[in-house]
């Protein structure tokens, strides 16, 4: 017989242990130990092998046809590698209306499937849904939907109507009755995302999981729980912006880090076809903007770096930043000062990136660096430019990768020419309709730049 006992697990990372710990020793998050309970097993219960699942040769698995489905956007396959892979678990997650059910129901009017598509909601009644889906404009005849969070209900439904596309909106409502604690609890969400992990992966239907996230912008539940799905992506943006960016942090079948750029509008979510012109405003030739080229996966984009540079009236001058590390703003002052010669230590210096984009790369160093020596000097960099390049601590200008991408996005977007480090030009292809500029020496740079 089976019996039930109390355990702790670790809100954050999934730990668990037989009491409650103020640190969990996995993770070293305070105060994320969460009581539950759990149904253990006797050890002399004996248990059948199971005779369905054999182990085969890899060589011997064929891959299906219509392995992968176009979603009907092409944002949305580039982030996902070329589309929703077949039998995949795909956990999309986002702020509280930043549009993750618009998303994917305007998703499941437009992919390219012929099979059924299942909408199981625990959130919101069949009548809000189908009030949406019109104001999306999404044919309604394609799509079941289910209102809906006990799992064994789920499951029989499932088996009833065979989907090829199952979406769950959204993984913290759904319970499995035959656990104690309540939904939303840790061992309730890793025992139901388990279970469509095997409906998944058993049957080979194609489910989307849509789920909440912390006040610190993780996904809400254990930890566990992006370990066990096949793809995460992030729908993220700005209340002030209509802008919305997928980004995959996690991909079993496509390379991760990838973006997808999207726009909310009255009729819903539209793709932005040119992502470099979205965060470029007109009127470059002010003091202190400068525009560098960040890469987001494997694709190119052309930002604005936005700088700041006024005398304090206090004797601690203020470093702020958005969009770029703190610390790293921090560091490249220091090398300006050190040995570029200009002396910072009274001048307050704000940095913004353009757009409410977050830029996590080296290559953007120099673009920061001639940023705060325009708005310092109140002279424009030489009009129609993008800066490439990563800055040491000695100075030296270090080469960066990707650099053929990053100059035919800037030629292709219509600019003049382009710095690049010194050591990038071997590695480049000279057919670019575009000039290069070669940088090696920062105070050389400064003065042939700065206009």
């Amino acid at each position: 017989m089976a019996k039930s006992t109390t355990v702790f697990f670790c809100n954050n990372c999934g730990y668990e242990s037989a009491k409650w710990v103020g640190k969990c020793p996995a993770c070293n998050e305070w105060n994320t130990m969460v009581e539950e309970k759990v149904v253990v097993s006797k050890g002399n219960e004996k248990k059948v092998a199971s005779e369905s699942v054999k182990p085969v040769l890899l060589s011997d698995i064929a891959i299906e046809e219509g392995y992968r489905f176009d979603t009907g956007f092409h944002e949305f396959n580039h982030v996902l590698g070329g589309g929703l892979t077949k039998g995949s678990l795909t956990l999309v997650g986002g702020d509280p209306g930043i549009g993750k059910s618009t998303l994917i129901l305007q998703m499941c009017d437009k992919i390219n499937i012929d099979g059924k598509i299942l909408y199981v909601s625990g959130e919101e009644s069949g009548s809000q849904v189908k009030m949406r889906a019109e104001r999306l404009k999404v044919n309604s005849n394609k799509i079941l939907f289910l209102g809906e969070t006990d799992m064994l209900n789920i499951e029989s439904r499932i088996d009833e109507c065979a989907p090829q596309l199952l979406v769950i909106d959204s993984i913290q409502t759904m319970y499995d009755p035959t656990m104690e604690s309540t939904a939303g609890s840790v061992g309730q969400v890793r025992s139901v995302t388990a279970k469509f992990m095997e409906i998944a992966k058993k049957r080979g239907i194609t489910t989307l999981i849509i789920g909440h996230v912390t006040k610190e912008g993780a996904i809400a539940g254990p930890r566990v729980l992006e370990h066990m799905v096949d793809t995460v992506l992030y729908l993220e943006g700005e209340s002030s912006f209509s802008y919305r960016i997928l980004r995959a942090v996690k991909n079993r079948f496509g390379s991760t880090n990838e973006i997808g750029i999207f726009e909310m509008q009255t009729e819903g979510m539209v793709e932005v076809k040119d992502s470099s012109e979205l965060f470029l405003s007109k009127d470059k030739s002010m003091p202190g903007s400068v525009v560098v080229c960040t890469m987001e996966g494997t694709r190119p984009m052309l930002v604005e770096i936005q700088a700041l540079s006024s005398k304090t009236p206090f004797g601690m001058p203020r470093r702020m930043s958005t969009g770029v590390d703190y610390n790293r703003v921090t560091l490249l002052t220091a090398v300006l000062e050190k040995k570029a010669g200009f002396m910072l230590y009274d001048q307050d210096i704000y940095l913004n990136v353009a757009g409410g984009v977050k830029i996590n790369e080296p290559a953007v160093d120099l673009g920061v660096i001639l940023a705060i020596v325009s708005s310092f000097k109140n002279k424009p960099i030489k009009p129609g430019g993008v800066i490439i390049g990563e800055v040491g601590l000695t100075g030296e200008i270090r080469n960066v990768n990707f650099i053929e991408k990053r100059i035919y996005e800037a030629e292709k977007t219509g600019f003049k020419y382009c710095v690049i480090p010194k050591n990038n030009l071997k590695n480049i292809d000279n057919n670019f309709n575009i000039e290069i500029i070669e940088a090696d020496n920062l105070s050389d740079l400064v003065k042939e730049i700065i206009v």
